[in-house]
């Protein structure tokens, strides 16, 4: 790590030159500024993230530096006290992430990542997903559309009923390909952040009620009772209705499909100083410990889930992830294998 030289005490010096050689071994950019906020180390990666000379950032300013003002506002925030973070592009298209913490001199720390090559990346798995999901939505839509016509064929000739299963499946599985096709669709979207969330005062006993409402048919068919004990007088959320109500849905939806005919699901919520917290709790077989920490993976399954032949696309709950982690909050699960699952989210106050 290049330096200027100025740390006294021989036994202090060698220290510091490990230090060096660790840091300049480093992927991440490093940068120290002194309380006169002018560079007093930084890495060979922070050079070749700023795209100067080795040696060349030493001495110099913040402004002269970053040359971007909004990074400069970082670093004084953090010699303010303050850990501040942000991401900037520059005119040639450079992507820079730099998070700024205070240090104990009175001066600061500041990281530097180059995502240039990262946003490349993603912008190429945004349009592939989007180019796969145009081709083959037609061609799905055509598919489904002859399954139906032979269900309805179905009615009126008579055929040997595995046939009709045959038929049936047939149904069943493309639509699951649709569903995923959108999913796949909708999370590339929401990770890009290509989508605002509106901020409304969103009041969520009717949110939950009419979620409830929607899935009712289906959890009687599942033979799943509903219950939703979420008071009126809970202030209202601030974010998005149709997102939120998506979000309801996938967890709603989830927690009736796993559990068992004649059990039921309760959706409660609680106040806190700062957001509601709702939760979902079913009375299914429960996710085992070494499945909870990776549940909200983009497709990511329970085994057990799949052979009960009810697994999903494996994006339900990474989607929601994504859409409580834009409303401001955060997700989570409590679990044991044989007595269900409850998933909780925390969503600020308006």
């Amino acid at each position: 790590m290049l330096d200027d030289g100025t740390d006294a005490g021989s036994h202090e010096g060698s220290a510091l030159d490990e230090l060096a050689t660790v840091a300049d071994h480093a992927s991440l950019g490093l940068i120290r500024f002194d309380s006169r906020l002018r560079v007093r180390s930084a890495n060979l990666a922070a050079h070749r993230a700023l795209e100067r000379r080795p040696g060349s950032l030493i001495g110099r300013t913040i402004i002269e530096a970053f040359v971007d003002h909004r990074l400069e506002r970082l670093v004084r925030a953090a010699t303010a006290g303050s850990s501040a973070s942000g991401s900037v592009q520059s005119t040639e298209g450079i992507s820079l992430v730099v998070r700024a913490s205070p240090s104990s001199d009175g001066g600061a720390w500041a990281t530097i990542e180059n995502t240039t090559e990262l946003e490349r990346l993603r912008r190429i798995r945004t349009e592939f997903i989007e180019n796969l999901s145009h081709e083959l939505r037609t061609p799905l839509a055509n598919v489904r559309l002859l399954t139906e016509l032979l269900k309805d064929d179905l009615d009126s000739i008579d055929v040997p009923a595995r046939i009709r299963e045959r038929i049936a499946t047939m149904d069943v599985e493309t639509g699951h390909m649709v569903q995923m096709i959108n999913e796949m669709l909708e999370l590339s979207r929401m990770e890009q952040a290509t989508t605002t969330l509106r901020q409304d005062q969103v009041a969520l006993r009717p949110l939950v009620a009419d979620t409830a409402r929607r899935l009712l048919p289906f959890a009687e068919r599942q033979g799943v009772a509903i219950r939703v004990l979420v008071s009126a007088d809970l202030p209202p959320v601030r974010g998005e209705a149709e997102r939120l109500g998506q979000l309801l849905m996938n967890l709603l939806h989830n927690a009736v499909k796993f559990s068992p005919s004649g059990g039921a699901v309760r959706v409660t919520a609680e106040e806190h100083p700062d957001a509601a917290v709702i939760a979902i709790a079913d009375e299914g077989m429960g996710i085992p410990a070494a499945d909870q920490d990776r549940i909200f993976e983009r497709f990511y399954k329970v085994d057990r889930a799949r052979q009960r032949g009810q697994g999903g696309t494996g994006l339900g709950l990474a989607i929601a992830r994504h859409i409580v982690e834009a409303h401001g909050g955060r997700i989570w699960l409590e679990s044991a294998e044989g007595r269900g699952s409850t998933f909780s989210f925390s969503v600020p106050f308006a």
